[in-house]
């Protein structure tokens, strides 16, 4: 049944200040998938977030997602972006869903049976993940068949089905012509890599993907052959770079408010006097809580523009990720200035923050990939060109 949005956040941050928030060191110390912070998002109903109220989920979008992302990603950044993963791989079958798909994947997920995912990412792409190699080749009218790698699959070898990009089926394919199909998790053929054991976002589960002539059916066909660049720039794009504005967004948020708690607790021994009376330290909060509340406004602007489809709604999807970017890796290093050595000891959550804050920068598209398919967006050029 579908819920509104103030209804939907208030579960969110009741889980989050919650198991999430309990089990959150020990998903970064062990780089442990957050399986039981997922399942209480499963119970609870928000699985089905971006699953149309007709398939029985909430029908809710871009603004809902960063929404919830922020309030997760406030107290594990590991359960954000694995939460964000499953609700793109949602809007990408839900957006050209037969009654075949709405039964098999989204009914199950909006029911909180069913976690999905994307497997976009190929060993040499790069931040051009939307260049898929992995072939798909027709199956004698019985299907397909896909062989190839994919590499940092976020829920890799946890989720239910996979989003999985291919080169189309077709032989007199053109150049360019890519496929999208879902592939479950225990299909024959797949394999998973070693665990991921990564700097930041420990517990995600990033890990690699091998399919081996895995059978594909006809009706995990995602629409219709070649749709890959229309799901990726239509859906995949606005739906993640909101996921991961939201995810960041809760973590420069967590940042601040460590920094501020330091400050106000924090006396010299020698006076007794509060660092929170230094006027150069009150200064520097102060322009750190600027910068998030800004980078805040552009992110629910730029979701809300992506749900509307607005006229902005390119260039702000692409800045709001952007300026995430620089907006928690300034506040997650500022604060860290700011506590000292204490947020230097192994078990500081400061020091977490910033490992999770700097991949940001790095997690595919990239802050100057999406700087630059902005400025195209503004000038009228083509998003891919050379």
């Amino acid at each position: 049944m579908m819920r509104d949005l103030p209804s939907i956040l208030a579960t969110a941050r009741e889980l989050a200040s919650g198991p999430i928030r309990k089990n959150a060191a020990r998903t970064d110390g062990e780089a442990r998938w957050p399986e039981e912070n997922l399942r209480a998002l499963q119970a609870a109903g928000l699985a089905g977030l971006v699953v149309p109220a007709s398939h029985g989920g909430h029908g809710h979008g871009l603004v809902a997602l960063a929404q919830v992302c922020e309030a997760l990603g406030r107290e594990c950044a590991s359960t954000a972006i694995s939460f964000g993963m499953h609700c793109v791989g949602t809007a990408v079958i839900a957006s050209k869903a037969t009654p075949y798909q709405a039964r098999t994947y989204l009914e199950p997920i909006a029911a909180g049976r069913h976690l999905t995912t994307l497997a976009l990412s190929e060993p040499g792409s790069g931040a051009h993940f939307y260049y898929p190699s992995v072939r798909l080749a027709a199956d004698d009218g019985a299907g397909f068949r896909a062989t190839g790698s994919k590499v940092f699959v976020t829920n890799g070898g946890r989720a239910d089905s996979y989003v999985v990009s291919t080169v189309a089926a077709a032989p007199d394919a053109p150049p360019g012509h890519f496929s999208c199909v879902l592939v479950a998790r225990d299909a024959p053929g797949v394999s998973w890599g070693a665990p991921w054991a990564g700097f930041g976002m420990r517990g995600n589960s990033s890990t690699s993907m091998e399919l081996r002539d895995v059978a594909v059916s006809h009706d995990d066909l995602l629409g219709a052959e070649g749709d890959q660049i229309w799901f990726v720039f239509e859906v995949v794009a606005p739906y993640f770079l909101m996921s991961m504005s939201g995810t960041y967004l809760g973590l420069a948020a967590a940042a601040l408010d460590e920094a501020r708690a330091h400050l106000e607790r924090r006396t010299y021994q020698h006076s007794g006097s509060s660092l929170a009376e230094v006027a150069v330290l009150q200064h520097r909060l102060g322009a750190l809580w600027a910068k998030v509340e800004r980078t805040r406004r552009l992110v629910y602007w730029a979701a809300a523009e992506g749900d509307t489809r607005g006229p902005s709604a390119l260039p702000a999807v692409c800045s709001a990720k952007a300026e995430v970017a620089d907006c928690v890796v300034d506040v997650a290093n500022e604060a860290m200035t700011l506590c000292g050595g204490v947020a230097y000891r192994d078990d500081a959550r400061l020091a977490q923050i910033l490992r999770d804050a700097r991949a940001a920068h790095v997690m595919a598209p990239t802050t100057d990939l999406l700087r630059t398919w902005a400025g195209r967006a503004l000038l009228g050029q083509p998003l891919l060109g050379i």
